[in-house]
């Protein structure tokens, strides 16, 4: 029962950013992801990437109200980390056989999915954000990502008033969103 007492505390640590339940779950899964990838075609680079994206997901569970962990911590991490990590091999053509154990792993699909789906729609944010020009992006990422008010905005960009401002920021909105649209229906 303590176990399972220390395993909530590091979970609810995690969804609260807790350095000191990172940095646990850390020394306490890194060797065994590491280990597991060198022995299976991979680099020490590549261990730390799967184990990062594994954390991530891990991250994003602990954060919903609704998420019960139904095995350890280890355990949920190396399942996300092996499926992760056989797929990145089967796209570069270095696996196509079934692993001995592989179904024994904790059923992660549909939020591996989820979280993948929600990585190539970043990425297509991003490119579209990109290609969208300025004054459009560093008006967008000074209202979204710097968090400026239509005042700042309007002195930083040389517009007359925070009305001004805030009708720019919409045609740009505007314009990205036309750019996210025309390169996710792409993609589909």
């Amino acid at each position: 029962m303590k176990g399972d007492t220390n395993e909530q505390t590091l979970l609810k640590g995690l969804a609260n950013n807790d350095s000191k339940a990172i940095e646990t779950i850390y020394k306490d899964n890194f060797n065994m992801i590491q280990n597991f990838i060198l022995n299976n075609s991979g680099s020490y680079d590549e261990a730390r990437d799967i184990f990062q994206e594994a954390m991530i997901a891990l991250y994003e569970k602990a954060q919903l109200s609704s998420f019960t962990l139904t095995c350890q911590i280890r355990t949920y991490i190396f399942s996300i980390c092996k499926r992760l990590w056989l797929k990145r091999l089967q796209q570069l053509g270095k696996y196509t056989n079934p692993v001995d154990g592989f179904e024994e792993t904790v059923a992660i699909e549909e939020d591996f999915e989820e979280h993948e789906k929600r990585n190539a729609e970043f990425a297509i944010m991003d490119r579209a954000l990109n290609s969208l020009g300025e004054p459009c992006k560093s008006l967008l990422e000074g209202y979204y990502l710097k968090k400026m008010d239509m005042i700042a905005l309007a002195a930083e960009f040389g517009y007359t008033n925070a009305d001004n401002a805030k009708n720019q920021k919409y045609k740009c909105l505007m314009r990205l969103k036309k750019l996210f649209f025309s390169q996710y229906n792409i993609g589909e």
